[in-house]
């Protein structure tokens, strides 16, 4: 039996580099096309997480607008931007929420802040963690209600340098056997009451409807012999 010959072109550098570039083309037009697929899918999933957490933090009886349709962006703590989203009724802002960033036992710790008009705690959700299961994730409130005892409290009560676990001076308890995880949130909740603190007139501030006046347009009258 006569073994049939590969073609001598297939030998060939440029045409092994060429099909490898084929298939990797192909497959990162796969990823785009998926990509492009699934982006408006994981956008409307992540906004939904989102509007759950901020009802959790700004009670829906104190507002009547939508908490994600009028956010406020402001330069946060850090110097990124830092976008706010306030709840109002009719035109009064009722309450505001923003993420706050701490430093726990195995990374950063991002929360969310609720806070009334006057800068009192209405609620605080942790929303990401790489803390150990068991020991440092007794912040989520699905695992306990630590995180509960914020509720009611405020920059001035207790004062700001009680924000703090009692091993460091302050008033809060921390967790058995843990004491890093609860440091580093309470560091970040007491940065976002400074945070608010520092810019409550603009947090606060009351929404103005702009009505254009039906003189606004209106040329002035004419006088005789002008």
């Amino acid at each position: 039996m006569t073994a049939v010959a590969e073609p001598s072109y297939r030998k060939r550098i440029g045409y092994q580099a060429g099909l490898l570039g084929g298939f990797t083309l192909i497959a990162a037009a796969l990823l785009v096309m998926g990509d492009i697929a699934t982006r408006d899918t994981i956008a409307l999933r992540k906004a939904e997480d989102l509007k759950a957490s901020l009802a959790e933090v700004i009670p829906p009886a104190i507002h009547d607008n939508d908490l994600l349709a009028d956010p406020l962006t402001l330069e946060g703590p850090d110097g990124l931007p830092l976008t706010v989203y306030r709840a109002r009724q009719g035109l009064q802002v009722t309450g505001v929420a923003y993420r706050v960033s701490g430093v726990g036992y195995a990374g950063p710790i991002e929360l969310l802040l609720g806070l009334d008009a006057a800068g009192t705690v209405l609620g605080t959700r942790v929303l990401s963690h790489a803390e150990t299961p068991g020991l440092g994730d007794k912040m989520e409130v699905a695992k306990g209600d630590w995180i509960l005892g914020f509720n009611g409290l405020s920059l001035g009560n207790p004062p700001a340098e009680r924000w703090a676990v009692k091993k460091d001076g302050g008033d809060f308890d921390q967790f058995t056997g843990a004491t890093i995880t609860p440091r580093g949130i309470l560091a970040a909740l007491r940065g976002g009451l400074e945070f608010f603190a520092t810019h409550r007139d603009a947090l606060t501030a009351s929404a103005v409807l702009q009505v254009d006046s039906p003189d606004a347009a209106r040329p002035a009258p004419t006088q005789p012999g002008s």
